[in-house]
């Protein structure tokens, strides 16, 4: 079969061997995969990795335990977790010590046309769903780990900084949820996309971002530059989301943080329910942020495209 291989910044089309299935696992034929800006930063060497990257996927599976899921469209959870600790107990599976992360850590992605996932990481996509939605489910299940971390209420002004593919869906999960939601970033054609959604947008450059004026600021630029504009955006006593993937240290004001009393909160990957409902239900626009579709095979052109400045989400079909 065709996959993905990255090793040192270099993509590669290589042709391997079908995975076997271990006991409780599924194999799935790729149908779309999405390229995240967390594939873009393992390029650039975050993590140091190596090997075939992909996490966001819509998938059918061909085999399983379960013989109801074939045939099947499938959406999935990307760590794969013990099942057996006091983290996976207490339903924090994604924080086990011993999970591998799909396309990330120790665990082949679904860059690839077919990937395995265990059984109880998948997620039926519903028929009401296209799989240009579907392939969204992942990075909107983060965008709604907000709402799981932070209490915000309807009504709740927050300030979003960065306009990407993550911040725009973190603009309208918020919206979505009654929050009056002021996004800045340097695109006008990207904060468009929430603005046709009524959300509040702000073209800005560093020099003119307030100062000490929202009790809630996320920071998904994806640059390291972000935290720190993200602190000084900060009343004292309020919270900063981390939402950005950056290879790389991050400087930041500790003398801010602490003299004002902010909280710092780190964000990552959030419950599938959420996400789907909100898909099914058309309160967030997806579609509005592909910028392209290209087969597998060519890999290396679609992340050279990824990687290009005011484009948002690249596709890869391996059909």
């Amino acid at each position: 079969m065709l996959s993905v291989h990255l090793e040192n910044g270099l993509l590669e089309l290589r042709d391997v061997p079908q995975p076997e299935r271990p006991q409780g696992f599924a194999v799935i034929r790729l149908l779309l995969g999405g390229i995240c800006n967390t594939d873009l930063e393992l390029q650039r060497g975050y993590y140091g990795f190596s090997g075939t990257p992909g996490h966001e996927f819509v998938g059918e599976v061909v085999s399983a335990d379960t013989q109801s899921l074939v045939g099947k469209r499938v959406v999935g959870e990307i760590n794969l977790n013990c099942g057996n600790c006091s983290w996976c107990a207490r339903g924090l599976g994604r924080h086990c010590p011993a999970r591998t992360v799909l396309g990330i850590v120790h665990h082949p992605g679904a860059f690839q046309e077919f990937l395995t996932l265990p059984e109880r990481n998948l997620h039926v996509v519903p028929a009401s769903l296209s799989d240009e939605e579907a392939v969204f489910v992942e990075p909107l299940a983060a965008a709604c780990e907000i709402l799981d971390q932070v209490s915000l209420a309807a009504g709740d002004e927050v300030a979003l900084l960065g306009d990407g593919k993550l911040g725009l869906l973190i603009a309208q999960v918020l919206h979505a949820n009654g929050c009056r939601v002021r996004q800045f970033g340097k695109h006008e054609s990207k904060l468009a996309i929430s603005a046709a959604r009524g959300i509040a947008t702000e073209r800005i450059d560093q020099a003119s971002l307030p100062t000490a004026a929202f009790r809630y600021v996320i920071d998904a630029t994806g640059s390291p530059a972000g935290l720190k504009a993200a602190v000084q955006m900060t009343e004292p006593r309020g919270a900063v989301v981390l939402k950005s993937t950056v290879h790389g240290e991050v400087p930041v004001d500790t003398a801010s943080v602490i003299v004002n009393e902010i909280t710092l909160v780190g964000s990552r990957c959030g419950r599938f329910e959420p996400a789907m409902e909100l898909l099914k239900s058309g309160a967030v626009d997806v579609k509005a942020l592909i910028s392209a579709r290209i087969k597998l095979e060519e890999a290396s052109a679609a992340f050279d495209l990824a990687a290009q400045r005011g484009v948002l989400k690249v596709l890869l079909t391996a059909h």
